[in-house]
């Protein structure tokens, strides 16, 4: 029982980590209606932009993310029409259009990530990540790193923002009438592919600013997009899809499901329990644990 509260901290430390990857790609999905399997590789290519602008410039990487955010905002703006015109064409399905395109930038930031990038693993200098917090009464022990807590901060701040934009904004209302519904959305005047461009450009530089928090709590890889895929996924479907303020809670959720089985049982068996629990929740409620989700 002495470990029950590190185990506690480490899940909500590791949900906050979760909702940073998630958060994004739930806004996408209710605006623009796309699984974007690119995800990962976007906080891939994020994580190792951080990685040399530090490397070069000596700035500490908490510092660099606004850069990294602009950066990356534009890049995701620039290729939204790209995606729109692939997922508006008047053949196939739109979801999964916008899949296998997207699928199809996965596998080209995979393979020119390990082209540019190597093999290796790096991992990104933080002033934060050389001190924890420590609280200690008899048998009670708990260790906070300072670069987790700021991850945890920095994830509630995202989130927090994100909300005061979509409900207290003309933009907000904008892009919450088109997840709501297109067409009539089109109809009072809403230009749906500039909106469009606008979400895909937001979410892009969260995920890259999330690659370089990762990079600086985990070593980073070219080939690390994979499995952050798949928990932006995982969270995403449990929240709801496109259900934004569902997100945080599937990914604390996840994030202590994963944190006991790292202390209380093989951590080889995390991804099964995940998976295990996405399933039986879906079978409950197919729409995610509010039931609100698409």
């Amino acid at each position: 029982m002495e470990l029950l509260p590190q185990a506690i901290v480490d899940g909500i430390l590791i949900g906050g980590i979760y909702i940073t990857i998630a958060i994004g790609f739930s806004l996408a999905y209710g605006v623009m209606h796309i699984i974007d399997f690119a995800v990962g590789e976007w906080i891939m290519l994020g994580a190792f932009t951080g990685y040399y602008l530090n490397l070069w410039s000596h700035i500490d990487p908490m510092l660099l993310l606004p850069v990294v955010f602009i950066v990356f905002g534009v890049v995701g703006y620039l290729i939204q029409p790209l995606i729109h015109r692939v997922i508006s064409g008047k053949k196939g399905n739109p979801v999964l259009m916008g899949l296998v395109f997207t699928f199809g930038l996965a596998l080209v930031f995979r393979g020119s990530g390990l082209t540019v990038f190597g093999f290796y693993s790096h991992s990104i200098p933080a002033a934060l990540a050389r001190n924890s917090f420590f609280f200690e009464s008899g048998n009670f022990f708990l260790t906070i790193p300072h670069i987790r807590f700021a991850g945890l901060i920095y994830a509630i701040a995202i989130t927090a923002i994100l909300q005061y934009i979509l409900k207290s904004t003309d933009f907000g209302r904008a892009v919450r009438a088109l997840a709501q519904h297109r067409e009539a959305a089109g109809l009072m005047g809403i230009n749906a592919p500039r909106i469009g461009s606008y979400v895909y450009g937001i979410y892009v530089g969260i995920s890259a600013m999330t690659g370089v928090l990762i990079g600086c709590i985990f070593s980073i890889t070219a080939q690390m997009g994979g499995e952050y895929t798949v928990m932006a996924f995982f969270v995403v479907v449990l929240a709801g899809m496109g259900y934004l303020s569902g997100v945080p809670w599937a990914a604390f959720l996840l994030g202590l499901v994963q944190s006991f089985f790292m202390i209380y049982f093989n951590p080889s068996y995390t991804l099964l329990a995940v998976f295990v629990i996405l399933f039986t929740i879906l079978l409950i409620s197919p729409r995610g644990l509010f039931g609100r989700g698409v």
